[in-house]
């Protein structure tokens, strides 16, 4: 189990949300966050007596992160998964570091570049496709402004 997983199953020390409070502060519904949930992209910090759920701080950090995955960059909710999965393991990685001999940080640094090597491969991907989308709008653009100086002769 990382120490990410480990850490959801202990009660909280510090305050935590609701999912009103978390969805709120995010600007999704709570049916979305329970969605994000059951596509292991989300998970509360822990549930109360009465089975509500309750998240930290670095829980709507995490949402925060995913809208902006899905406003700033357009990815679905499966990159996003493997996007998170590579963030998760990085930080995974550096909170090791501090405790790994030598021949594990090399090791380390070889997992890290290959995770980093994985994420910029998905950005990349979807960089081309906009390339690729904003190379058709500017033909387009050149069309119409050529149509518009053969309409004006």
């Amino acid at each position: 189990m990382s120490p990410r997983a480990a850490t959801r199953v202990r009660a909280p020390a510090a305050p935590t949300l609701g999912i009103g409070e978390v969805a709120a502060a995010a600007g999704v519904s709570t049916r979305t966050l329970r969605y994000y949930e059951e596509r292991g992209l989300l998970v509360a910090s822990h549930h109360a007596a009465g089975g509500a759920r309750r998240y930290r701080p670095e829980d709507l950090a995490r949402l925060l992160r995913i809208r902006e995955l899905q406003a700033l960059l357009g990815f679905d909710l499966d990159a996003i998964g493997a996007i998170l999965r590579g963030e998760d393991q990085l930080a995974d990685l550096r909170a090791e570091w501090a405790t790994a001999d030598e021949q594990r940080r090399g090791a380390m640094l070889s997992e890290a570049t290959d995770i980093n090597n994985r994420l910029r491969a998905v950005v990349r991907a979807k960089q081309q496709g906009l390339d690729d989308m904003m190379a058709g709008l500017d033909d387009k653009a050149r069309r119409y402004r050529t149509l518009a100086r053969e309409l004006d002769r």
